[in-house]
Parts: C-alpha cells; structure tokens; sequence
C-alpha cells in the first residue's frame, strides 16, 4: 500500500499545458510544478510562455516555455516531437487552451467564425491529443485532462445577464460540451494502454470583473445563486488537477470533475 502523499507525487513526470499561463491555465502549470513535474507551457506566443516558466524556475521549480498553433498541423506535430526529443516521455497532457477571437452569438454566427473557432477550440485539442498519444501508447501509461466548462454541462442563465454584455457565444457552449463528449471518447479508447482521459468543468474565475456597474451587477447575481457563494480563485482548480494527473486517480477515466461551487445543481 502506497502513502496517500506518494500517489499524489508528480515527481519525474513530464507535464504539457497549453494556453498555460492564461487565468486558469497559469494556476495548471503551477500547480503540476509544485507537485514535482517539468512543466511545459505552451501557446501560440512561445515567448510569453518562456517568460511565465522563468518565473516558476526562478522559485525553484522545472518549467519552460515553447509554441505551439493548434490550428497548424505542423506545430503540432513539431511541437509533440520535440517535447519528447527533449525529455525522453510525455506523461500528462492539459488540454486548456481557447482561443476567444472568433466567439459569436447565434444571430451574428457566421460559417467562417464557427470554423475558425472549432479548428483550435476543438480539432486542435483532438489532434495535438492524437500527437502525444504516440508517445505514451508505447510507454503504456499517460494522463489526459481536457479542461471543459461548467458551461460544458449546462447553458448560460440569458436573465442574469445584463443587454450591455450581448448575447453568450454559441460556439463557446458547444465546444464545451464537446470536449466531455471527446473525454469520454478517449478514455473508452485508450484505457487499454493505461491511459486515463478525464475532464474538469471550471466555474466562472474572473479576477477584475466588477469594474463597471453593469459587470458588478452581474458578479453579485452570480454570487448569489452560487451555492458556495463566491467566485472561483485561482487555487481552486489546482486540487482537481494533481488528482487527475497523478496516481491517485488511477481507476478514474472517463469522468468529468464538476469545479463550479455547485452552479450547476441547480
């Protein structure tokens, strides 16, 4: 029998995150890195990635920085070859990024804004998913930990939210909702290779978001249907992510780990 301390352990393991330095995705990378992982961030801006891993190896911990385009096959391709040549394994894949230039409303959605946005949001998920699977196929272990939403498992409450925001995207719901459909896709698939696939569905982390009396309105609307009544801070997600990364969740696949202060119970 393993100490509880020990399966929580991401010692030696080799970790990428992508949109890793974003307002969750920042708290991901930290949080992988405390937990004795190399952490690699990435995003379209492998520079700003660099920067925000100096900072994390400047208070001791293993992160770099590198780019990556999950609307490029290639940089995808690339990017996943290169991670293994440089570390030898890839143990834990995050998918979290999102890409918001092309969110839209239903009455102002156009083709071209709908493809734009699912060829990151979604198909670069899957694809960069498809690239690391590679390596940890052979190696016969790995954890995948595709970030959803709570808007993944439920719809934006149109009433609390004020005519000055405009109508919700459209496309942001579905992808959400896609990426626990693709979770479970995954972990029926690649469980035969000890390979895990879970998702975790984040409620609303905003830091900043009262600066107008319309925003302000909506956060205290939001606070008062949340059952733990709060906002998300950046710690919360940090627990839901080291269980599903480490080997405490050994026997769980397939699953999606609500985050959201029991928004959706309601």
């Amino acid at each position: 029998m393993k100490n509880a301390r020990e399966l929580f352990s991401l010692d030696g393991r080799v970790a990428i995150v992508t949109g890793g330095r974003g307002l969750y995705g920042a708290s991901i990378s930290a949080s992988l890195c405390e937990m004795g992982a190399t952490v690699v961030i990435a995003s379209r801006s492998g520079e700003k990635c660099e920067a925000y891993a100096s900072e994390l190896r400047e208070v001791g911990y293993s992160a770099v920085g590198m780019s990556l385009d999950l609307n490029n096959d290639q940089s995808i391709k690339d990017f996943s070859q290169a991670v293994f040549e440089r570390f030898g394994k890839i143990d834990i894949l995050v998918n979290n990024a999102v890409d918001r230039r092309n969110m839209t409303s239903l009455a102002d959605a156009t083709r071209q804004k709908l493809q734009d946005s699912v060829s990151t949001n979604l198909n670069g998920q899957i694809l960069l998913s498809q690239a690391v699977l590679e390596y940890m196929i052979p190696q016969q272990s790995g954890s995948i930990i595709n970030i959803s939403s709570m808007r993944g498992l439920d719809s934006p409450h149109f009433p609390f939210y004020p005519e000055t925001f405009g109508d919700q995207p459209v496309n942001y719901t579905t992808e959400k909702w896609a990426m626990v459909g693709l979770t479970k896709y995954m972990a029926g698939r690649y469980g035969k290779y000890n390979i895990r696939v879970n998702c975790i569905a984040p409620g609303g982390y905003n830091p900043g978001l009262s600066d107008t009396p319309d925003k302000k309105k909506f956060v205290e609307t939001y606070i008062e249907n949340c059952p733990l009544g709060r906002w998300a801070n950046e710690d919360d997600i940090k627990g839901p992510v080291v269980f599903l990364a480490s080997e405490a969740a050994n026997y769980v696949t397939g699953v999606t780990l609500v985050m959201d202060g029991g928004w959706t119970i309601w």
